[in-house]
């Protein structure tokens, strides 16, 4: 299998760059699975789809400021950098941007956050230890990426997390979920549906152009997962009961 099995023109003014409002007006298509005419409806039709006992299994992740915008300490060279993955308090996988960043290199950010680069990765990635835990330092001094597709600004950063997001470690949003609103969840609860939730971080190789034509040496990046086993049962249950699950 090629990569040029998959060419095709896609216009750029069709690529959205702004969310629909309200969420749950976005576009929905409709196949059939046992034949018939696709149907165009709007997300908000959803529960039309689904039936009593159904489980839709959402991903609570929540998406972080991940990009940093800095300096090279002491030349002063700017230098831009994407966390990806953190590894213990002080210590992050980043995807690096600017001239020299080999390890060694000090970096300085907004708010006082000092860095320096302690081990290169493959291609532009690295481990960075910082001077202090900076989770609680990112709303400040960070900025949340958007897809490469994406060049207009992001006026509110909420709309680029699910309304049911909740623990803090992507660099990218669980896009199919961003249509859901408080209302069509509960309208999915009252026909008779469940929810069950996966953590699963999603990290920004999801955006990993493919450099290779033949697609099975493409190498794939890995992601944290997490699901509990209270949730797992709500899965189980459904599946012996006849539901259906939807993630």
């Amino acid at each position: 299998m090629h990569l040029s099995d998959f060419d095709y023109h896609l216009p750029p003014e069709s690529i959205a760059q702004h969310p629909a409002d309200p969420r749950d007006s976005s576009r929905l298509l409709v196949l059939p699975r046992t034949g018939g005419e696709l149907e165009h409806r709007v997300f908000r039709d959803l529960p039309d789809y689904l039936n009593a006992g159904d489980v839709l299994v959402l991903n609570n992740t929540r998406v972080i400021p991940a990009r940093l915008h800095g300096v090279k300490h002491p030349t002063g060279g700017a230098i831009e950098i994407l966390l990806l993955r953190q590894l213990d308090a002080l210590n992050w996988q980043a995807l690096v941007g600017g001239r020299g960043l080999r390890a060694g290199q000090q970096l300085r950010f907004p708010g006082g956050i000092e860095a320096e680069i302690v081990e290169e990765l493959d291609e532009a990635e690295r481990v960075i230890r910082f001077n202090q835990p900076v989770n609680s330092l990112l709303a400040e001094a960070g900025e949340t990426p958007l897809p490469p597709y994406i060049t207009a600004p992001l006026d509110d950063a909420e709309r680029y997390q699910t309304v049911y997001s909740r623990v803090e470690g992507s660099s990218a949003a669980p896009t199919a979920g961003l249509h859901f609103t408080p209302e069509l969840l509960v309208a999915l609860r009252d026909r008779g549906g469940r929810f069950a939730y996966v953590t699963l971080h999603i990290g920004l190789g999801t955006f990993q152009p493919v450099k290779v034509d033949d697609i099975s040496i493409h190498p794939m990046h890995s992601e944290l997962a997490e699901l509990k086993a209270s949730e797992a049962q709500i899965i189980n249950q459904a599946k012996l009961a006849g539901g259906r699950i939807i993630a």
